[in-house]
């Protein structure tokens, strides 16, 4: 495992972050709610480890970074609604749950028709996935019902010897305390909020 401080040089950063997550690896990075792991979405192996390392339940979806609403467009189906809710609060700490586009398969999109979209307000995330060209997994870095700690420490700590799958850490000290995105859908065709985060589900209705 290599740790780099987040502290400048973002670019040259982003470049060996988005090279670890081409060769299958995993990352611990920054976000604009809290530390996140990533690995290339749409690979079975990679988002295999992201599971092993949370203990998550395989039935849960896990979400994916994506730099814009146009490469959101390559792998869902983008609805005025979408459209609207990405305007008002994109970037920032929002995830929208879209049907993902037929041809879409294979790690957070395996055996489901959904798939999970952010677009964070961090220049980090967004270069890195640029950087990358597709999107890699946006999920937050604790054990599956695990508090997420704010500092790299914290977070090494909980997970024990599931540390030792992370390939790069990316150190941007400790983060303020800050709620987890807004989860909403967008499946029924009207928004339906999922889990309460930064947003408040007024604030979502009141976008429209």
């Amino acid at each position: 495992m290599e740790t780099i401080q987040l502290a400048g040089n973002e670019g040259m950063i982003s470049i060996k972050a988005a090279g670890t997550l081409r060769q299958g690896g995993v990352i611990l990075y920054p976000t604009d709610t809290l530390y996140g792991l990533g690995a290339d979405a749409f690979s079975d192996e990679a988002v295999d480890k992201i599971y092993a390392i949370k203990g998550r339940d395989a039935k849960k979806p896990v979400h994916a970074v994506f730099a814009d609403m146009q490469m959101v467009g390559e792998y869902a189906e983008v609805t005025d609604v979408a459209r609207k809710l990405a305007e008002k609060f994109l970037p920032g700490p929002l995830t929208l749950v879209l049907k993902k586009k037929e041809r879409v398969d294979g790690g957070i999109a395996r055996g489901i028709g959904t798939i999970g979209v952010r677009i964070p307000d961090n220049s980090f995330c967004i270069e890195t996935v640029r950087s990358l060209g597709k999107p890699f997994t946006a999920t937050s870095a604790n054990v599956s019902g695990e508090v997420t700690g704010l500092s790299v420490e914290e977070i090494l700590s909980q997970l024990g010897s599931k540390k030792n799958v992370v390939d790069l850490v990316i150190d941007a000290g400790t983060l303020p305390l800050r709620p987890a995105s807004t989860v909403v859908s967008l499946i029924s065709g009207t928004p339906v909020v999922l889990r309460a985060g930064a947003i408040s589900e007024s604030e979502i209705k009141n976008a429209f």
